[in-house]
């Protein structure tokens, strides 16, 4: 009986992976699935995004993709919100993490990057 609560408790464990955290200060909550984060510099800010959906059948690049869509819109519409504009964001600058709960179904991914304002 032990051996079995042992196994149960190591399998729920194996299948919960959390993505590392990026974020920089307090996060806002951008949707139902979006939250970010912003740390200011004098030529631009920091931008983390954490992103979490539910998915019945595990699709990670899905939620990559998603996950990195969502920071760099994010960017774009504070630039906007600021009256100011920026650079593209790099794609090779973008810190990616993923994890994943077995257990719930729910895909989670931390992005981070720099945004930088045009000159």
């Amino acid at each position: 009986m032990k051996n079995i609560v042992l196994l149960i408790a190591a399998s729920v464990l194996a299948g919960c992976a959390v993505p590392v955290t990026n974020n920089v200060g307090p996060m806002t909550q951008l949707d139902k699935d979006t939250h970010y984060s912003i740390a200011e510099r004098p030529d631009g800010f920091d931008l983390a995004i954490a992103y979490s959906r539910y998915q019945f059948v595990p699709e990670s690049a899905a939620v990559a993709t998603a996950c990195k869509a969502a920071l760099t819109s994010t960017a774009w519409e504070i630039a906007k919100q600021r009256g100011k504009e920026i650079q593209p964001v790099n794609e090779q600058r973008i810190k990616l993490s993923m994890g994943r709960n077995g257990f719930s179904g729910i895909t989670s991914c931390s992005a981070a990057a720099p945004v930088d304002w045009k000159q």
